[in-house]
């Protein structure tokens, strides 16, 4: 039996790997990391099919040291330290040191996390992380802090053509086949970016397909044989991608069913629990906000809670922040209003702070007018005077703008028309 068309067609140099070329081309700075022989720890950060484990697997190749692989789902503490024992008898005086690659990082708790800290400071290992997660919530601080972190983006449409191009031209079975590459459309739009999935597409549709003289793909016949194989293709991607883009679109669209639907779906394909629950609270901030100021507060007990219980316990509570996420009005006036400004910073740089906004800590300072015209607001009416508070350039900018259908936010937009009159208007 003949290995997947993936490991097939898996990259050995770095020439023939496709995309990222931020990170692996000309000048780039692992190219050059490679090229000096000398390899710092890194952790690849990117969505699936990216090319995160052959990365690791060529540069290795490329500096020539023993290569170690580890599965956070599979491995524990014990495995860790049984490869740091076998990688310190295995290097030899003044050589670089034997790479450590650890799939899925993100999985790997606090203890299996700790102990590979002192072989990763000492340097008897170099150590290369993949995750789909951010690893800010879910590497330690110390093992972060000793890793290069370096982002992995999505193959673009150029770089999969490339590569069902080359795979049709040059893998051993299906350069046999004869095949045309009539329409990719649909190849590409259910890969969602994903190469493996991508080639595991191909392979599925030209194993179905063995007529005299040739095969010829069309977007009608990839998506009659995907429709009769739902579950034959890389099924982790679309639990990342997919399945978290439509319960996030069923909360923002008012829609409970489909909001529990999508997370029963989760739950079912092994979802870790964290990875909802953060996307619980950016929607309740995104799409809910200072409609139901509330929703932000559920959320992030709901996640605390889960935190507490896990599995499978932990369903409830995500699903009561999800219902009342779908239930509760919405805005996005806040979200649009810190992008607003974001952009406006972005395009005039940094504007000077108003002297009466400063603090005049010192007597040249005071003496340069900081802090002169200051109107302490506790000291006025109603807790407020009106004053200039952005830089004078962009004193009449605005930023954040009330959204009118909810009673919270129409609640501060009446406030804020009887402190400002027609300002926020």
């Amino acid at each position: 039996m003949s290995e997947p068309l993936a490991e097939r067609m898996r990259p050995k140099t770095l020439d023939e790997y496709i995309g990222q070329k931020h990170l692996v081309g000309a000048n780039s700075v692992l190219r050059r990391m490679i090229d000096s022989g000398h390899i710092n720890s890194f952790i690849l950060w990117g969505p699936p099919g990216v090319g995160k484990t052959t990365l690791a697997r060529i540069v290795a190749q490329e500096v020539k040291v023993p290569f170690y692989t580890l599965s956070a789902v599979s491995s524990g503490v014990k495995d860790v330290r049984d490869v740091i024992v076998k990688a310190e008898k295995d290097r030899f005086f003044n050589t670089e040191s034997p790479i450590l690659f650890i799939d899925e990082i993100h999985r790997f708790s606090k203890s299996q996390q700790d102990s590979l800290l002192g072989a990763v400071e000492k340097g008897t290992i170099t150590l290369i992380g993949a995750t789909t997660e951010n690893p800010s919530f879910e590497v330690i601080r110390p093992l972060l802090s000793r890793c290069q972190l370096y982002v992995l983006k999505e193959h673009t449409k150029e770089d999969l053509l490339q590569l069902l191009n080359r795979v049709i031209t040059e893998d051993t079975i299906l350069s046999t086949k004869n095949i045309e590459l009539r329409e990719t459309d649909a190849m590409l739009r259910y890969s969602g970016g994903d190469a493996r999935k991508l080639l595991n597409i191909l392979e599925l549709v030209t194993a179905q397909e063995n007529a005299e003289g040739g095969i010829v793909i069309t977007d009608e016949l990839v998506k009659s044989v995907l429709q009769t194989n739902p579950l034959a293709y890389d099924k982790d991607g679309e639990m990342h991608y997919d399945i978290i883009s439509a319960f996030i679109k069923s909360i923002r669209g008012s829609d409970p069913d489909g909001a529990l639907y999508w997370m029963a779906r989760m739950i079912e394909g092994g979802e870790q629990p964290e990875f909802i629950a953060r996307r619980l609270i950016i929607s309740a901030s995104e799409d809910i906000g200072l409609a139901n100021p509330n929703a932000l507060l559920l959320a992030n007990a709901a996640f605390d809670a889960v935190m507490k219980i896990g599995w499978p316990e932990g369903r409830i509570p995500l699903a009561e922040a999800a219902v009342y996420l779908a239930c509760s009005p919405k805005s996005n006036s806040s979200y649009l209003g810190i992008g607003a400004a974001l952009q406006e910073v972005n395009s005039s740089g940094n504007q000077p702070v108003p002297l009466h906004l400063r603090n005049a800590p010192t007597k040249l300072m005071a003496e340069l007018g900081y802090s002169d015209g200051y109107k302490y607001s506790h000291d006025y009416p109603g807790h407020f005077a009106p004053q200039q508070y952005l830089p004078d350039a962009l004193k009449d900018k605005r930023f954040w703008h009330a959204q009118h259908n909810s009673m919270n936010e129409e609640k501060l937009y009446e406030y804020m028309t009887r402190c400002w009159e027609d300002k926020y208007k």
